[in-house]
């Protein structure tokens, strides 16, 4: 009987292949019985909002089956089925998807199951598969009896009314994993979904390392992520039950599309779709900033941004201290804190002190019971010496619930802005809580009167004591932060966690060598990999640079932008700690033949359009307007995706108000990418970080440096020769050769018009980067270019001056510090 069956399977099977012809490239609404999806069939929802079909990453051979919207111009995938098995002969055997005579959704290739939905129905005649206008790729029976649904098993992205969780009935579990790259769907080691050991709450885990928190839910927001608020877009949907817990989100506004995503970088992104911008438009990204590391202060320690010289402090520096006062002074707060008077549980006199504005503690180690009241669950947790604190998650006035931590508390926030986070009571020694007007355990006479005795001699020695330990702790801080590097918000690192790190600084983790000094490679001991560029004494930099890019990175948040972790001053050594960049510097790979062919086209335009992204935070977005000074190849690194990020802001400068440019008479920066108003008269603003973007672009077309390079028929430098070209309608033939054939030539010749733009000789020709931004997504009609500034014909550098606001001065007489780092 087995073998009937599958033989009827393989016949319907070969019946849908000689078909094929017939049913190419349609568009169907259900699939049903016998019908077939096949290659260039789709498969939309009833709104056309969603379509089901087989798509191929940009620049690989695999394909895959999969959801993306249908009506939006940017292709956006929302899941994947066959994510572990990617068919990679799609091309001489048809695929197809279809429901077999035992019920089961299944896609072959070649009579070859690729995937499938592992169901079984005895009304399978009567099966039919619909997508849905929410996204999800359902399997119904008689009576449209759910068999299976896409909602069921989520790949990257969460999507209206899909949920975080488990079902424990189904013993189902719901959780989000991260493509491996923008290129390769299959899973990584990256995973967001519901933690229901203890109180449930959402966690962002590498593995199985916890890297970030969401908080528990306050049935108004999770406090770990602030940002969603119910009076915005969004209305929570959480499920606390014995059967199901869950967590999922409907739009208040249906008509919008949104979608929260988890990168192959680790951050859980949140979008809407802006039709007019045609682009994806970023509302919430998280972790947010070097406080949303999981734990980063340990036990007891509070995170928080507001701090001088540190990111950690103890909970409550009147009642809690270092565990280890050395490592905390150096910057290592793995240790955390301890209260400063020990819990004494036996003799039944210890309470509480509420904190408000707080991320509750990590819930894993944690009861519950949401029927209690706040006095009920006081009670319960003075019953239990294992209790260290209680809270109820529920902000509702009025309302009902207990949850009480039965370890040391961890992953804690103090929010500056009130109503951001939640209360929490603090189990403490009778001897702390004297004065609160907290809920306390009511102590016997006897105690009371020997508070009142012992109260006067407590506060003075502790107020002596916290006096001396401020007094101590300023003393080193202000020893070691030469300067003003205070006025960073980044943690410290001790001298000898960077020497660990990097192996004491062995010569074979060198990175490469900058104008600051060299670059070494290291690995802290939680395993985070770093960048660390030490000062060198032989440097053209000193403590001004140094001082310049702690001060001005500290301040700065984007993808674009290589993230600053730390850095480290002891005696004579600066130190700065970086996100590591696996890809290293884009110049070590768009100038080297072998290593260019690493980088296609379409890695380079992304390239392009991300430097342009960093560049417009920079000069419009950030808190103050930042010009860069030294834009060059050298200065961009590559993330392990060949993200840009902009780095080395040593010799960067930063406006507010209303300004636009100054001048400067020490003229920095690298030769080939300085604008000519800031080469000859040391004026610099946006539009001269502009001009050096322009050049930057033009060596990723093609592939070659700027400075340097002549053509061997006109002599001209880069600049030069992508002018001329231009001038003669053969742009292309600018493009780096390994790329000829594969290059998306409108997107092209659109940089390279685009490059030429920013280079054009007076400055106020130059775009900003906002328009250079939008250049670059759309595709209108750009303005023709002017004639470039410096360009070389034979031994003469060209430059009309004529027209423009600034004297040309004497080229030979220019003395120009060249910083080039990295």
């Amino acid at each position: 009987m087995i073998w009937i069956l599958m033989d009827l399977s393989i016949l319907v099977l070969l019946f849908s292949l000689l078909c094929f012809d017939k049913i190419h490239a349609t568009e169907l609404s259900t699939i049903s019985g016998s019908q077939v999806l096949t290659n260039n069939d789709t498969l939309v929802s009833p709104a056309a909002i969603f379509e089901l079909g087989f798509f191929q990453p940009d620049n690989t051979a695999s394909k895959y089956l999969g959801i993306w919207y249908k009506k939006i111009s940017v292709k956006t995938v929302v899941w994947v089925a066959n994510r572990d098995h990617p068919i990679t002969n799609a091309s001489a055997v048809p695929l197809v998807l279809n429901i077999t005579d035992l019920g089961n959704l299944v896609l072959f290739n070649n009579s070859t199951i690729i995937w499938s939905s592992n169901t079984t129905s005895t009304a399978s005649i009567s099966l039919t598969v619909k997508l849905l206008d929410t996204g999800n790729l359902v399997m119904v029976g008689p009576q449209e009896k759910m068999i299976w649904q896409s909602f069921d098993h989520p790949t990257d992205t969460l999507l209206p009314g899909m949920k975080l969780g488990k079902d424990y009935l189904r013993d189902i579990e719901w959780h989000l994993t991260s493509w491996n790259s923008n290129q390769d769907p299959s899973p990584s080691g990256l995973t967001w979904g519901a933690d229901i050991i203890g109180y449930p709450e959402n966690k962002l885990r590498q593995g199985s390392v916890v890297k970030y928190r969401g908080g528990p839910w306050s049935n108004q927001r999770f406090t770990g992520a602030s940002q969603f608020n119910r009076s915005l877009t969004f209305v929570y949907e959480v499920v606390l039950t014995k059967s199901e817990v869950s967590f999922s989100y409907i739009l208040e506004n249906s008509s919008m599309l949104t979608r929260t995503a988890l990168n192959s970088s680790g951050q859980l992104e949140s979008s809407v779709w802006v039709e007019e911008g045609k682009k994806w438009q970023l509302s919430l990204s998280l972790p947010r900033d070097i406080c949303d590391t999981y734990n980063i202060c340990g036990e007891y320690g509070s995170c928080s941004l507001d701090t001088v010289t540190q990111s950690c402090a103890c909970f409550d520096e009147k009642r809690f201290v270092p565990r280890d006062e050395k490592r905390w002074d150096t910057a290592d707060f793995s240790g955390g804190c301890v209260r400063r008077t020990p819990l004494d549980c036996k003799n039944g006199s210890d309470g509480f002190i509420k904190y408000s504005n707080v991320k509750l503690p990590d819930a894993e180690d944690t009861w519950f019971n949401m029927s209690m009241s706040l006095n009920e669950c006081e009670e319960e947790c003075l019953k239990n010496c294992s209790c260290m604190a209680y809270a109820n998650p529920d902000t509702n006035v009025g309302s009902r619930g207990c949850v009480i931590w039965l370890s040391d508390l961890k992953d804690i926030r103090v929010y500056s802005a009130a109503g951001v986070g939640q209360d929490i009571f603090v189990k403490m020694a009778s001897s702390e809580i004297v004065g609160q007007s907290s809920n306390t355990k009511k102590g016997d006479a006897k105690v009371k009167i020997m508070l009142v005795v012992i109260i006067p001699v407590v506060l003075i020695i502790c107020g002596l004591s916290t006096w001396l330990w401020y007094a101590r702790k300023k003393r080193k801080h202000a020893e070691q932060m030469e300067g003003g590097v205070s006025e960073s918000q980044l943690p410290l690192f001790s001298f000898s966690t960077i020497a660990t790190a990097t192996a004491n600084f062995s010569t074979d983790n060198v990175l490469g060598e900058g104008g600051f000094g060299p670059v070494y490679k290291g690995v802290l001991k939680e395993g985070l990999e770093i960048a660390v560029k030490r000062h060198s004494k032989t440097s053209g930099q000193g403590i001004d640079e140094f001082k310049n890019e702690v001060i001005t990175v500290s301040k700065l948040q984007h993808r674009n932008l290589v993230k600053l972790l730390g850095c480290c001053i002891q005696g004579d050594e600066k130190l700065l700690v970086y996100e590591y960049m696996p890809n290293k510097s884009l110049d070590s790979l768009i100038f080297d033949q072998k290593q260019s062919m690493v980088l296609n086209w379409s890695k380079r335009f992304n390239i392009i359009k991300g430097i342009a992204r960093g560049l417009l935070y920079l000069h419009h977005d950030s808190r103050l307007r930042i010009i860069h000074r030294d834009l060059k190849a050298s200065n961009i690194l590559l993330d392990e995706d060949m993200n840009p990020k902009i780095s080395d802001f040593g010799i960067a400068r930063s406006f507010g108000g209303n300004e636009t440019e100054a001048n400067t008479h020490r003229v920095v920066g690298t030769y080939g990418y300085m604008a000519p108003e800031y080469a000859l008269d040391g004026l610099f603003s946006i539009k001269s970080d502009v001009f050096s973007y322009g050049v930057l672009v033009l060596e990723i077309v093609s592939g070659k440096k700027n400075r340097g390079f002549i053509h061997p028929e006109h002599d001209n430098n880069l600049i030069g020769h992508a002018w001329s070209v231009y001038n003669e309608g053969r742009s292309m033939e600018l493009i780096d050769e390994n790329l000829a054939k594969s290059c998306d030539k409108s997107e092209v010749i659109r940089s390279i018009e685009v490059g030429l733009l920013c280079v054009q000789q007076n400055a106020g020709d130059r775009p900003n980067m906002s328009s250079v931004v939008r250049m670059l997504d759309d595709e209108g009609t750009l303005p023709i270019p002017k004639q470039p500034a410096f360009y070389m014909q034979g031994e003469l550098l060209v430059a009309d001056f004529t027209s423009s606001t600034y004297n040309a001065g004497s080229v030979s007489d220019l003395t120009i510090t060249e910083v080039d780092s990295r």
